[in-house]
């Protein structure tokens, strides 16, 4: 990180719960609001950062149940898809957007699970953001998808879920498994196994529960993600700007190509040596891409 873009780390109390957020830039700039998927560092550094030179404020944040933010019980999360989405709203008022009095609305993002909240939240809080971005996501909740989008790559899920659980005590184990599923999903090994010990040094114990949340972002399997948001798409009135990984096997790319189609105006920027996460080579053209969807 450059000296001049430091993050700066806070506990944020909005919606009634607490989101742990880290900010780059300037606290006046036009605020670039990153959600999680689920953990902040989902978002890469340099990414922030960049955007941050681009003359943005840069705020990413934990979802409910991962990192800094308010964990309960990730088994049986007390909250909904919606409650997150409430929560993206609030957030960006808290930060001085829209819903702060005065302030500008913000340009919200959302990566994996993460994009789903984004989708929602600027459906059911168009006032708040003025802009988004959507990343290897999809528009229909976790589970079998619609007849139309291409679901996991059966080879890819079953290489990926039929490894023992690692010890979720030791930060080696985890990061070294978080490595060896990048391998298969045909992301950087050395990138993810660097993001997970990180992730693991955030996350509030050892107990597999709280683990999956933050490392897999296991809690959406028990997440009421209803009612369904597809059909509303065309509801979108802000510049949208859909990221998606040409080889990415979890949500592979049709689904990011029916966001685009089905989201008035939107832009689709395929990455052709991408798959589910944002590789270092990349984030110079999505930060450019971001970035021209103007300050707000």
């Amino acid at each position: 990180m450059t000296a001049a873009h430091t993050a700066v780390r806070a506990a944020v109390h909005a919606n009634g719960v607490v989101s742990g957020t880290e900010s780059f830039g300037a606290d006046d700039a036009p605020l670039v609001l990153l959600v999680g998927g689920p953990t902040m560092l989902s978002w890469p550094d340099a990414l922030c950062e960049r955007l941050a030179a681009g003359g943005r404020r840069v705020v990413r944040y934990d979802l409910r149940d991962s990192g800094a933010s308010t964990t309960v019980d990730p088994q049986a999360p007390g909250y909904t898809l919606r409650d997150l989405a409430a929560d993206a709203a609030a957030l960006a008022g808290a930060l001085g957007g829209a819903l702060g009095g005065g302030g500008r609305p913000a340009h919200l993002a959302g990566i994996g699970v993460g994009g789903m909240v984004a989708q929602v939240a600027a459906l059911d809080h168009p006032g708040a953001f003025c802009a988004l971005t959507l990343v290897g996501t999809r528009a229909v909740a976790p589970g079998p998808p619609d007849d139309d989008l291409p679901d996991h790559d059966p080879a890819t899920m079953s290489r990926l879920f039929a490894r023992p659980a690692p010890d979720w005590s030791s930060r080696t184990a985890v990061a070294e498994f978080a490595a060896a599923g990048a391998e298969i999903l045909g992301n950087d090994p050395g990138t993810a196994r660097a993001t997970a010990a990180r992730i693991w040094d955030r996350t509030p114990g050892t107990a597999p529960p709280v683990q999956l949340a933050n490392q897999l972002g296991l809690v959406f399997a028990s997440l009421d993600c209803a009612p369904r948001w597809r059909e509303r798409l065309p509801g979108i009135r802000v510049p949208t700007l859909v990221v998606h990984g040409r080889r990415d096997p979890f949500f592979p790319l049709g689904n990011g190509e029916a966001l685009a189609r089905e989201i008035p105006g939107a832009r689709l920027l395929v990455l052709p040596e991408a798959a589910t996460a944002i590789p270092d080579a990349a984030v110079g053209e999505v930060t450019g891409a971001m970035l021209a969807l103007g300050p707000g």
